[in-house]
């Protein structure tokens, strides 16, 4: 049994929104086009309280994209995005949700970013999905959506962890960065994902 999960294609990540990834509304059309050839449809959603620890602005004197130290890990400083209850969180109009039956929802924890769909980024809380995709008969995931480089990757490489097959999708993710994703792709084939 094959599960597509669909990380964060929101309005905050696509062009226009406050953390865009160029070109990501190229994708959505594909994303939707592939839900049909999954046995199980799934899909994440950046959910952030107001003054998350991993935005910018909740410390005085940084800016966007500058990296600190957070609670032990290593933290990339966004700028404020997908807050809870805003339209920037909310999926984009464009994709098709009638056949996602689940959405796992994270970096709700203020302390702590959550790029992976199964974890929180210091691994110490899971969001339920690898046990509701497991209690589903699921062994193989296929991973696509924005960015192809943090969520999407961060994904992927835990479904391996978690004992899945796993695949990224490449037609139907974007990254913020090539040369990032180049090589965390490269660690994810290493791994024994693959990439289609």
């Amino acid at each position: 049994m094959k599960a597509l999960i669909i990380i964060d294609v929101q309005y905050d990540f696509l062009p226009g929104g406050a953390l865009a990834v160029a070109h990501g509304d190229e994708i959505v059309q594909t994303i939707n086009e592939l839900q049909s050839e999954y046995d199980l449809v799934v899909a994440t959603q950046d959910w952030h309280p107001r003054g998350h620890k991993s935005f910018f602005t909740s410390h005085p004197g940084k800016v966007a994209f500058e990296e600190i130290s957070l609670n032990g890990l290593n933290q990339v400083l966004w700028p404020e995005h997908c807050i809870q209850g805003t339209k920037g969180a909310e999926f984009v109009p464009e994709l098709l949700t009638n056949a996602i039956e689940a959405i796992f929802r994270k970096g709700m924890d203020k302390e702590t970013d959550s790029y992976s769909g199964f974890f929180d980024n210091g691994r110490k809380k899971s969001t339920g999905m690898g046990d509701y995709l497991k209690g589903r008969g699921i062994t193989e995931v296929a991973v696509c959506g924005v960015a192809a480089d943090y969520c999407v990757y961060y994904t992927a490489n835990d479904a391996l962890d978690l004992g899945f097959k796993s695949s990224i999708i490449e037609r139907a993710s974007k990254p913020i960065d090539l040369e990032r994703y180049a090589s965390v792709k490269k660690d994810f084939q290493q791994k024994g994902g693959t990439i289609i």
